[in-house]
Parts: structure tokens; sequence; C-alpha cells
């Protein structure tokens, strides 16, 4: 297959579904070979925040001078940004020719009475195979949904990581809080150390998790904690607080947004733990790796001729709830006009409710999912809150009413609610940079 083959074959996987559970991922790995035990793996869950995380433990392996693949999902634009091996993205080439391999895998399942695999399998195995073939070090493995019975869990990790645990997927994880949190710490193997900065019950539950499997628990809160503080020359730092390691001074961080203060604890610990197994992990290491990490569409600050964008992937109502207290950092004062496109499988009015306050301006559009809620869904449940709304046909034109609506207002254009709608609009808003 070449590329644009390649993506005609993984639309057609969408046939399958979402289908959690090991068994055609391990029959498939293992018809490839087991790529996946090429290389050691950090592996990553969470509500939120994962992926941010997933971006910063590979800059730190990069900052190391460790060779280092990364996997993530979804995509903002292109399939290939899920992969990348010392920073740059697989090629489309590349990409095709690895899927090629996957696919003829997965015919041979098929054709010996196995499950075909889903689209996403199919991208994983993608990655391990890709990985192992670039002989990278250290993967950086992002989970898809829960983790428990997410595809990549057939990795046996080094270090694991537990962002968060909030509700979202509660169809597919158990439909509890504790539900969710059992699926997240599904990802905690025997004797491997666990980061997390899950509260409250949740918390529990992996700590119960990790104590069956002998893992130690390092917990952010109360083993380690993070503050943000705005740095005397601009931009903002971390300070990072731990039980186990010296004091430091604060960090400088690239990414905006308060609630990175918490993925930087996470991950400045999880370096530390690496730090004491790897030389080449050095204080100076990290401090590069946070200065100099990259995660498009989280809260990530365009100007687009003196009116300021916010381009934010929150998706669930802990998401809404982290941009909306970004927002009240960065632009406390400033009307808002908020460009949104949510999946109809998400809770839309725990959304709204977290993120608009009286006097906001939304307008809706549909994002580029067959999940996606209609505009006019969207539309009625702002509408519903009192706020002035305006449902419109597609992102172009939402993005041009979005920003006509906030340039006479003088407030801060916001485009949320899904990644599969930010993608798009942050290709419109950088075109021809």
């Amino acid at each position: 297959m070449n590329y644009a083959e390649s993506l005609l074959y993984l639309d057609k996987l969408n046939t399958f579904g979402i289908r959690l559970g090991l068994q055609r991922m391990e029959e498939l790995c293992a018809r490839l070979g087991n790529p996946e035990r090429s290389y050691q793996v950090i592996h990553i869950a969470g509500t939120n925040g994962k992926g941010s995380v997933t971006q910063m433990m590979d800059a730190v392996c990069r900052a190391a001078g460790i060779r280092s693949g990364r996997y993530l999902s979804p995509h903002l634009v292109s399939y290939t940004e899920r992969m990348s091996v010392d920073g740059h993205d697989i090629s489309e080439g590349r990409f095709a020719e690895l899927l090629t391999r996957v696919r003829a895998a997965a015919d041979e399942m098929v054709a010996a009475g196995h499950e075909h695999p889903t689209q996403f399998e199919a991208l994983t195995a993608l990655a391990f195979l890709y990985f192992a073939e670039e002989q990278v070090e250290i993967a950086v493995i992002e989970t898809g949904l829960g983790g428990l019975l997410d595809s990549t869990n057939v990795v046996d990790p080094v270090l694991t990581i537990i962002t968060n645990v909030a509700m979202d997927h509660a169809d597919r994880c158990g439909g509890t809080l504790a539900g969710i949190a059992e699926h997240k710490a599904g990802i905690i193997k025997e004797g491997v150390p666990v980061i997390t900065a899950a509260t409250g019950e949740p918390l529990e539950v992996i700590e119960r998790r990790a104590e069956e499997l002998g893992a130690d628990v390092f917990v952010c809160g109360e083993d380690f904690s993070a503050a943000l503080q705005r740095s005397p020359e601009g931009g903002q730092q971390v300070a990072f607080h731990s039980l186990v390691c010296r004091e430091s001074e604060p960090y400088a961080l690239a990414l905006a947004g308060g609630y990175q203060a918490e993925n930087a604890a996470l991950a400045i610990m999880a370096a530390k733990l690496m730090e004491r197994e790897d030389a080449r992990v050095t204080e100076h290491v990290i401090r590069v790796a946070l200065r100099t990490v990259r995660h498009p569409a989280r809260f990530e600050i365009l100007m687009q001729e003196n009116l300021p964008v916010v381009i934010d992937g929150a998706h669930n109502p802990a998401g809404m709830c982290a941009l909306r207290a970004g927002l009240d950092c960065y632009f406390p004062d400033a009307p808002r006009v908020f460009l949104l496109g949510i999946l109809k499988d998400k809770d839309i009015d725990a959304m709204l409710a977290a993120l608009l306050r009286p006097g906001d301006q939304v307008v809706t559009v549909r994002p580029n999912s067959e999940r996606a809620a209609g505009a006019d869904v969207v539309a009625a449940v702002a509408l519903g809150m009192g706020i002035d709304t305006h449902a419109c046909g597609d992102p172009r034109t939402g993005l041009a009413e979005a920003a006509a609506r906030a340039r006479t207002a003088h407030a801060v254009l916001v485009a949320a609610g899904s990644l599969y709608l930010v993608g798009g609009i942050r290709v419109l808003l950088t075109a021809g940079r």
C-alpha cells in the first residue's frame, strides 16, 4: 500500500469499532515477532494530561541522548503524528510500508479463525514495529482508552505513570469512578514503580493494586508536589518539591496552562527515578526537556493579527475545568468567545457547565468524527444556560464567525471540545506561517 491506500484501509477498520481486550493484540504482535519486547517502555495512562506527560518524558529521553520512540493518540491532522523516533514523526512512506505488513499479519489472523484487529490495534502494532526496527532504547507509550484492556497493555514497562482519574469513557470502563480507576490501574505490573496524581477513591484503587503487585507508588501531593510560578523572564516555571529528592531551583516550562504544573511534577519525579538507573539522565537534562518540550493544542496560545487565540484539546468535564482555570489565570478580565465541537458520547452538559461564564459567547460546529455531536445539539445546551450561541455548518465557517465576534468584543477566542476539531482549526490558523 501507498499512504493514500493505507488511509483507506484504516478507514475500513473503523467498521470494527472500539473493542477492548488483549487477545487480538497479543496474537497480532506474536505474528509480527513481538516487536514490543525489543526496548524498554514507559507506560502512561490517565484521564487528562497523559499526552503532555508523554511528550515530556520523550523530551527527557531525547535531551539525555537516549534514542526514544513516542506513541500517542489521537492525532491532530495526520496519522503520522502518532508515532515518532527522536522527535521526528514517521514518514508517510514508512507508515504505509509498515501498515502493509501489519495488514498481512491481520489477514493471516482472520484466515486462522481469529477476530480481525481494530484500527487502534493495527496502529499500535505499527508503532511497536517501527520502534523495534528503528532500534529505540526507550518507547514512551500512551494508552488509548482505559488501561487494563487497552491495546498498548501488552508491553512490559520499566516505569508506569497514571496522571489522574476522572469520569470519562465510563461506558467502557466500569461505569463508576472506581471502575475507571480499576482500568487505569490495569497497566501496573509486578515490581514496576508507579507515579500518579490520582486522589481519593481512585488513588485507593491504584495503591491497592500496586501493593498486590509489589510496586512502589509515588503520589503527587504526598510524596512530591509542584507549584506554578511566573518566571522573571516571562512565561511560567514549576517549583518542584519531593520527599526523596533534594530541593532544586524552579524549572522553566515551555507549556502554558496551570494544569501543566502537575504534569511536569509527574515527569520530574519519573525522571528522578530514571536518574538512579541511567547516568545520562541528569538535572540539566530534565531542565532542558521541560524548557523545550512542545505539545500542540494543549493551552496553545497563538496571535492572529492582535487577536489572542487559545487552542486546547479539552474533551471532558475535568479537561474543561482545567481549561477554565487556565483562562481565568491568563485572561482573567477578557471577554471570551468559544468555538466548540464535541463528540456525542461526552457529557456535554457537564463540560459546558464547567467551562462557561455568564456573558461568554459560543459558536458551535461539528468535529470531523463519526462520533461527533451535531452543532445544533451543543448549541442547544449552551442556549439553555442563557449563553449567546450560534451554530455553524462547518469548522471553517465557524472559525470565521467566532473570530469576527471576538474582534468585535475585544475578546480572546478559544477553540476546544475535541482534538478532532482543534487539529483542523490549528491548521487553518497556522496556514502560511
